[in-house]
């Protein structure tokens, strides 16, 4: 069965072709990369929109690529999250190899996602068959322009639920949402220390560990380093490092051989 999608290059598309026309387009583009979302779905009016499964018409092929790469494959460390998260494959590739270089991970992190992406990337089947012994989740930066305290909140809420649901023996590491911005005195600090006090109590001591890491990022007067995150919220290779070895322990934890036996 085919699934009609409409790339966003071919939007302007649709106001000029004859609609039979265009569907034919649109039937014969999906067939040939089965990526084309149509239409995109709106929320209902007085639903959350950071809870709401969505996909952004951007990047349909990326989404696409991920789903090729990882099929039939399985991880028993897998990342996911927006650029923060994406940029392990770029700027935070030498501690990607250093610390998860031989161990079974992936990197499903998209540049520019919100809460309710990742919700529509597991909708669709992104780790279905998967059950990775750890799955590394931090997202949510991307909703605070538009979204309030609890609507992100409850966002993050509904991607860590979807993924307990699909990952059924996984263990889940949520990080709270990075710091952002220059000065401590910032609103939007206030804001992500919000948040992240909204989702902390996700931590069950079974399933989900909670771990904010944000500190460590911070020098002691609570500003950020450019040296750290040089637009102020993606890490350097330096950030990356302080990432990766907060996190070191529960990663031991779940995927190292000893811990399994293996």
């Amino acid at each position: 069965m085919i699934s009609l999608r409409i790339l966003p290059s071919l939007k302007h598309l649709s106001r000029s072709l004859p609609i039979l026309g265009f569907l034919l387009l649109s039937l014969q583009i999906s067939s040939a990369l089965e990526t084309v979302v149509f239409p995109v779905p709106i929320p209902p009016v007085g639903t959350n929109p950071a809870a709401f499964p969505a996909p952004r018409d951007e990047w349909f092929l990326r989404f696409q690529s991920n789903l090729d790469k990882t099929k039939g494959h399985h991880y028993d460390l897998l990342f996911d999250g927006d650029s923060i998260t994406d940029f392990w494959q770029t700027r935070g590739s030498a501690v990607w190899d250093q610390h998860y270089g031989s161990l079974n991970a992936v990197d499903f992190g998209i540049s520019g996602d919100r809460t309710e992406n990742v919700l529509w990337r597991l909708q669709q089947g992104q780790v279905d068959g998967m059950d990775p012994k750890l799955i590394v989740l931090m997202i949510g930066t991307n909703n605070i322009k538009n979204d309030s305290v609890d609507q992100i909140a409850d966002g993050i809420k509904a991607v860590v639920a979807q993924y307990l649901q699909r990952c059924p023996d996984s263990h889940l590491l949520l990080l709270g949402v990075f710091p952002r911005s220059t000065a401590a005195t910032d609103p939007i600090r206030a804001k992500v220390i919000a948040i992240n006090e909204k989702i902390a109590p996700l931590d069950d001591g079974k399933r989900v560990t909670y771990l904010d890491i944000g500190k460590k990022f911070l020098q002691p007067d609570g500003t950020l380093s450019a040296n750290i995150m040089p637009d102020f919220l993606h890490p350097t290779a330096q950030g990356y490092g302080i990432w990766a070895d907060a996190i070191q322990p529960i990663v031991d934890k779940y995927c190292s051989t000893a811990a399994h036996g293996k």
